[in-house]
């Protein structure tokens, strides 16, 4: 019995650390971006994706815009506008980047009267 209390008193004392470490700083940023056909969003899709620490990407073809979640850790915005460079499709930055967060819900409001309900 001592033995198996041993040995899981070690391997709490070893995998511990690693599950402080696997935490992520994730931010996004709003990319604007000249799109003019889902060609561009794919080859942006392509080639971005494998930067490293992206986490997620979306294209808005209509809007012009990039949205790019990304560990803050592993990569910022610089090296991102460089991929952006590097591929042919040079980005600007729309929305500085911002820690990932949940939207609010808003409450209604009445468009004649403004009171909310």
């Amino acid at each position: 019995m001592k033995k198996y209390l041993f040995i899981f008193c070690l391997l709490s004392f070893v995998l511990c650390p690693l599950s402080i470490m696997a935490k992520t700083d994730k931010q996004v940023v709003v990319l604007s971006c000249d799109l003019h056909c889902q060609g561009c969003c794919d080859k942006i899709m392509k080639n971005i994706a494998y930067e490293k620490g992206v986490k997620d990407i979306v294209c808005d073809l209509k809007t012009k815009t990039v949205t790019v979640t990304f560990d803050a850790q592993k990569t910022d915005v610089e090296t991102l506008l460089k991929a952006f460079a590097k591929i042919g499709k040079p980005a600007t930055v729309k929305v500085e980047p911002s820690a990932e967060q949940k939207p609010v819900d808003q409450p209604a409001t009445d468009a004649n009267t403004g009171a909310s309900y």
